[in-house]
């Protein structure tokens, strides 16, 4: 058996199996010298944007950026408030604060561990100005309620779909249901750069234009500025590796399905509680989180197999010091609470093999 030890995430593997494109495609971009808003970016979102069935997708910087101005591009600013989950990455609550406005936090669904649709309605005030639902872990939020609500009080959708590159929601992708939704490169996502990226896909030209001009400096042609902007671009030596890794993406969510698949298979009646994936969904399985009895005890069954995991999200955010003004407390959310003190991530990636996933589940039962 192969005692050697088993990533979390394998980007060196990847690499490997497209190196020779990727290698390529780079050099091109050197010989040209389009470093910045190069002819691949153009190209890039030409081709993101019908990977999810949308008109429109912007390149930008990061997810985090992504989530900022697809906010400022709906208006959303000082005075508002936002109305997102607590059990997310501490990055869609900051972009929120990052565009003036006010994180409203909500409990998640104890099942899919996406935004609980029920809690949505009982959090709009006055101030509410959009919805941010997260399609955490690569499933895809309970969009049909919250774009309901949405209409009703006339409020933004702006979907997180930063760890859900290809996922559906009744056949639809995600990305392409709310007003705008944004997305992360970041290397571990399962469309990564090889540093940072992210991106905004939307259906309407008015928003997708306000976007491409605040990831600019606020220009359309070079230093006249219409609009006070940012500088959030996505550099076309990522854009190439974007390019590349999308003809593959397909291919690599149907064998993280597989992986997932077996997972689920090999831990039916252990104590473990495996993902929960609703009949509405097509999940990617940017990760796969499982609950354990004990999770300190798992972790050193996992240290002393040679395996590497991961937990997503110790501390949910209305319990991290940053948003401590937000003025919840221990106990304001149940579900989230109890909930992160079980979860452990087990490794996923697309080349993880039978043997490798027999020996991660054969860890879990030692614990």
């Amino acid at each position: 058996m192969d005692n050697g030890k088993i990533q979390f995430v394998d980007l060196v593997a990847q690499y490997q199996q497209i190196k020779p494109e990727v290698d390529a495609a780079m050099a091109k971009v050197c010989s040209r010298g389009d470093f910045i808003l190069g002819e691949d970016v153009k190209l890039f979102e030409q081709e993101f944007a019908a990977f999810c069935k949308v008109p429109h997708c912007v390149a930008v910087a990061n997810g985090t950026e992504a989530l900022k101005l697809a906010l400022l591009a709906c208006g959303v600013g000082p005075g508002d408030e936002v109305i997102t989950c607590t059990h997310t990455f501490i990055a869609t609550a900051f972009a929120i604060h990052q565009a003036g406005a006010k994180p409203v936090l909500v409990d998640c669904n104890p099942q899919t561990y996406t935004i609980d649709t029920a809690q949505v309605e009982r959090a709009i005030t006055p101030r509410t100005k959009a919805i941010i639902p997260v399609h955490l872990y690569g499933q895809p939020a309970d969009m049909d309620p919250i774009l309901a609500v949405a209409r009703k009080h006339k409020l933004y959708v702006i979907e997180d779909a930063c760890q859900a590159h290809g996922a559906e929601y009744k056949g639809r992708r995600c990305g392409s249901m709310g007003d705008i939704a944004a997305f992360s490169f970041y290397p571990g996502k399962n469309l990564g750069a090889y540093g940072d990226g992210g991106a905004v896909t939307t259906t309407r030209a008015d928003l997708a234009e306000r976007v491409s001009l605040l990831r600019n400096h606020g220009q359309k042609v070079k230093y006249e500025h219409i609009v006070k902007g940012f500088n959030s671009r996505l550099d076309t030596l990522q854009a190439v590796v974007l390019r590349i890794k999308l003809r593959h993406l397909e291919q690599w969510n149907e064998a993280r399905r597989r992986a997932a698949a077996k997972y689920d298979r090999l831990l039916a009646g252990t104590r473990l509680v495996t993902p929960k994936v609703a009949p509405y969904a097509k999940p990617v399985f940017h990760l796969y989180v499982v609950q354990v009895p004990d999770r300190k005890k798992q972790q050193a069954a996992f240290d002393a197999a040679n395996i590497s995991h991961g937990i997503h999200y110790p501390i949910p955010v209305h319990l991290q010091p940053a948003f401590a003004e937000l003025g919840y407390k221990l106990g304001s959310f149940p579900v989230t609470e109890a909930l992160v003190s079980k979860i452990i991530s087990l490794p996923m990636f697309p080349e993880l093999t039978d043997s490798q996933i027999e020996r991660v589940v054969g860890a879990c039962l030692k614990a």
